[in-house]
Order: structure tokens, then sequence, then C-alpha cells
């Protein structure tokens, strides 16, 4: 694995996390270029029992991060539904894939399934599919190593985003108001 350190500058994994399919998307940045590594699912419906589901999620990911060695855990947070079970169950699954990161000291970002839209598409209501011809397209993947499960490619999306998001600059903030800047700055005020 000491190849992919020397081949990216950084690495990110992405997580789209779920009780019955969760994506997971490595991407490599050199330089100032995204490019993908990895992309695939862990299909979890075979497992009748949810802690044992939750067990493999952690194992999984795990392993994935041996295996990548990401700098960076970048993960979908989860969507208010109608159905606080689902949401539930979606919320262990994702506190047990940042587990697994922080485990290994791997620092972890959010991000609202509305923005990852938004970053990789410019539109934050944009289609799963949207977002894959999108990646397709961004990361010059060939239709061959597209995966079947749009899980993955979710999950490719969030790194992504988190790539977008980490290059913009951080700006200042100034004071909120004229008596804050004063207070702040009284060498700057003649009296």
């Amino acid at each position: 694995m000491a190849e992919l350190e020397l081949e990216h500058d950084k690495i990110i994994i992405g997580i789209d996390p779920g009780t019955n399919v969760m994506g997971y998307g490595i991407l490599g940045i050199k330089g100032k270029t995204p490019s993908l590594i990895a992309m695939g699912v862990l299909k979890l419906n075979a497992m009748e029992d949810h802690y044992m589901r939750l067990h493999h999620i952690f194992e999984r990911v795990t392993s994935l991060i041996a295996q990548y060695l990401p700098d960076e855990m970048a993960i979908e947070a989860p969507f208010f539904g109608k159905n606080v079970q689902s949401m539930l169950k979606l919320g262990r699954a994702q506190g047990v894939a940042m587990a697994a990161a922080l485990n290994r000291e791997i620092p972890i970002t959010e991000y609202e399934p509305r923005k990852i839209k938004q970053a990789i598409t410019g539109n934050g209501a944009a289609s799963k599919e949207q977002v894959y011809t999108m990646l397709q397209r961004t990361l010059n993947i060939a239709q061959e190593d597209m995966p079947k499960f749009l899980d993955a490619t979710d999950a490719l999306a969030v790194a992504l985003c988190h790539y977008y998001e980490s290059q913009k600059p951080v700006f200042a903030r100034g004071p909120k108001s004229w008596k804050s800047f004063i207070a702040q700055n009284p060498d700057r005020v003649k009296k």
C-alpha cells in the first residue's frame, strides 16, 4: 500500500451509509486532480440480525481503511424521513462507519445529500442517475468500470464533494458590528 501513498497527495474515503446496502468510494488526489481509486458496495440484506449488519459494516470499513490508508473520511448525513425506525437504523450504520474511522484517528466530515448533489451536478435536487453521469464525466471513468449499484457512486460523490469543499478558500470573519470592532481594535479608533 505504500504505492498509494506515493501516487497520491491525499486519499479520501466516502461512505454512503445503509443497513441494506452501504456504498464506499475511494478518491485519490494528486496535485489538484482527483481520480478514482476504488468504489463498491457492501450488501447486507442477506443478514437478518441488525446488530450483525452493524458489526459487518464496522469490519468492512476498518478493512477499507487498512487497505487504502485514507487521510480523511466524508460521510453522507442521514436525511430526515417519516419512518423513525429507518432513521434510527441508518444513524446507527453511519455511527458504526464513523467509529471505524475514529478508531484510526481519521478526521470525518458529514455532508447533507442536497449539498453533495449541488457540489457534483450544480443542482441540489439532482437524481442519483445525474450524479452517476457527472461523476463518470468528471473523473473520466469508463462505462465498464461504473458500478450497477448507485450506492457506490453516491459514496464517491461524497468524497468528491469533500475534495471540492476543502479547496474553497477560508475567509476570516470580521466583527459583527462597529461596537465589536471598536472593542477588538481600541488602538485603531481615534478619540
